[in-house]
């Protein structure tokens, strides 16, 4: 059984089942203490979570409904007025209890920094991250835990090489050193998403992969509602893409940048679609491979 509550405004209209009966596990981290221009992402997975529901369970592409899933959404870790670093410790001692329990995790932020908490508690994983910067300072004003160092925490678990980037479009000179793979946007523009899922796939291979999406990562045309935008990003369906192809093997996901105050809406709305995109994926592919 888990011992951290959750807190709970309004539930994801399509989870409606048990921690003990669900493989899909829905949390949100609600932190933005570290944000270093426009804060608001506390309120990213309340904003996400009402979302939700704007849309219909049944899911056209795929023939299945999110209702017929055993999908959790657990609330909110009480997180908000922690330390950066007491923050990352709670969501990974909730996230290693999921991975023990056999739980798929899908993490709503809340800031970047929330990230590390939930990908490092897997073993023998690939971690992609979806953004506009490449958040691999190893600190950044005074603090390893900083949004900004996001992804060089997860590199200091796995390592370098299990680690990739694609859709940034700002590194600072530091991080333009130090970072591994990147593909960035304009890569991707001239060379198209087949080419780009093919470059993941030769990091991937056969692996288990995680999955770190921040919103701004996708074009502020459509996600305006996060704190450091950057124009010329990928498409929504540049994501969609991804996430099919690699739900086989997806383990964890996170999606985390989205500030409803930024905005009217939409980038909220574009969150909780792509959640639901990454659920309905991951179901069909593992009833698929049950299947035969």
């Amino acid at each position: 059984m888990i011992d951290l509550p959750g807190t709970h405004s309004k539930r994801m209209y399509f989870a409606n089942s048990s921690y003990e009966d669900s493989r899909y596990v829905i949390f949100g981290a609600p932190f933005d203490s570290t944000c270093t221009f426009r804060k608001g992402t506390r309120y990213g997975p309340s904003g996400i979570r009402e979302a939700s529901h704007n849309f219909e369970s049944f899911m056209l592409e795929y023939e299945l409904d999110l209702l017929d899933i055993d999908i959790c959404d657990y609330g909110d870790l009480d997180v908000t007025h922690l330390s950066p670093s007491e923050m990352v410790e709670r969501i990974n001692g909730f996230s290693k209890r999921l991975v023990a329990d056999g739980k798929f995790p899908l993490l709503l932020g809340g800031e970047h920094s929330v990230s590390p908490g939930c990908a490092v508690a897997f073993d023998d994983v690939t971690v992609l991250g979806i953004d506009a910067h490449a958040d691999f300072y190893d600190d950044f004003d005074d603090d390893r835990n900083n949004h900004a160092c996001a992804m060089r925490r997860i590199a200091d678990k796995f390592g370098k090489d299990r680690v990739m980037w694609i859709g940034i479009r700002q590194m600072g000179r530091a991080e333009y050193e130090a970072a591994p793979k990147v593909i960035n946007s304009f890569k991707i523009f001239e060379n198209g998403i087949d080419w780009t899922i093919s470059e993941i796939e030769k990091m991937v291979g056969n692996g288990r992969l995680y999955i770190s999406l921040d919103i701004d990562g996708i074009d502020p045309a459509y996600a305006p509602g996060t704190g450091t935008p950057v124009p010329f990003g990928l498409r929504p369906i540049d994501v969609k893409r991804i996430i099919d192809h690699f739900a086989s093997r997806l383990v964890g996901f996170d999606i985390v940048e989205v500030s409803p105050p930024l905005d009217n809406g939409v980038t909220a709305v574009l969150a909780a679609n792509i959640l639901m995109e990454v659920i309905a994926a991951v179901h069909l592919r593992a009833s698929e491979e049950k299947k035969g």
